[in-house]
């Protein structure tokens, strides 16, 4: 397949409103893409857009939550009504609950998994079917290198997660069955970024939440993303030390398993100082953290 010009081409991001989707957001636009931007808090959705269109781009919002279904379909539909066609689909969407397994509220383990494997699901359905639709389209999900490995206290984060990367790996067995050099599936697997993810986070481990460390720099995922919808590939991990500790799980999973439950919990767990719990934004949307990164590796 020949690299593509993303000039004209219809993007739909969601988790547009922060973090990864909003900088994916910002330089689709730049590269003279047309967008169609989902989040749950529409008003910087809206923000966005009026950004895009002030800088010369063409975008469009649309408010969901994708963890549920009939909104992901007005999506793609109301995508489609705007731009005819759909060329690159960004699943992006991500909340996290941390904490002891048990500690952690029921309602909040299963609504990680509905925004973040749920809604990628949903997202990759109706982006899938107009790809064929067209025979052609690039599907780009946002997993996380605890898509390949795990680590203690992100146990429903990590089993979605999982499930994405189940998700596109079997999706692109079936196109390989299949003459459609056009429709590409995409997986990227960040390890821990400095974007507003753990200002957002649910956080039942009784300590202020500390990310892991090292902390890397969000727009190294942004620039992955753009990469992928110019030059698909079936995965790409960002963050040289999550291509160590998913080596490592392949080679070594009882050492691998071992070292990753010593490292968190002594950051999370031993180290970080004593903190009421925090519902974060995983049931409702937050207002602060709005920005593509969250500011701590300047705190650091």
């Amino acid at each position: 397949m020949q690299k593509q010009d993303l000039a004209g081409k219809v993007v739909v991001i969601t988790g547009a409103s922060s973090g990864f989707g909003k900088g994916a957001a910002l330089r689709f636009a730049s590269e003279g893409a047309s967008l169609v931007l989902a989040a749950r808090r529409g008003e910087l959705l809206e923000e966005l857009v009026d950004a895009i269109r002030s800088a010369g781009g063409e975008a469009i919002s649309v408010p969901t939550d994708v963890s549920h279904l009939a909104e992901v379909q007005v999506l793609a539909e109301r995508a489609l009504e705007r731009f005819g066609r759909i060329d690159v689909w960004v699943n992006n969407a991500g909340v996290g609950a941390i904490g002891p397994f048990e500690r952690v509220p029921l309602e909040d383990h299963v609504k990680v998994v509905e925004i973040n494997l749920l809604g990628t699901l949903y997202g990759s359905y109706f982006a899938y079917r107009q790809f064929l639709h067209q025979r052609s389209g690039i599907l780009i999900n946002v997993a996380s290198e605890l898509g390949r490995h795990t680590v203690p206290y992100y146990t429903s984060y990590a089993a979605a997660k999982h499930g994405i990367v189940g998700l596109d790996d079997s999706l692109q067995q079936e196109l390989l069955q299949f003459d459609l050099e056009d429709v590409h599936i995409c997986t990227v697997l960040p390890t821990a970024h400095d974007t507003p993810f753990f200002d957002h986070v649910a956080n039942y481990t009784g300590h202020e939440v500390a990310a892991p460390k090292p902390l890397h720099d969000p727009y190294d995922v942004v620039e992955t993303i753009v990469k992928l919808a110019i030059d698909p590939k079936d995965s790409e991990i960002v963050g040289g030390d999550g291509v160590v500790k998913v080596l490592l799980k392949n080679v070594a999973p009882e050492l691998s398993k071992r070292l990753a439950a010593r490292q968190v919990h002594a950051n999370q767990i031993e180290k970080a100082p004593r903190s009421s719990d925090q519902r974060g934004a995983v049931q409702a949307p937050m207002t602060k953290g709005t920005e593509v990164s969250g500011g701590r590796r300047k705190k650091g």
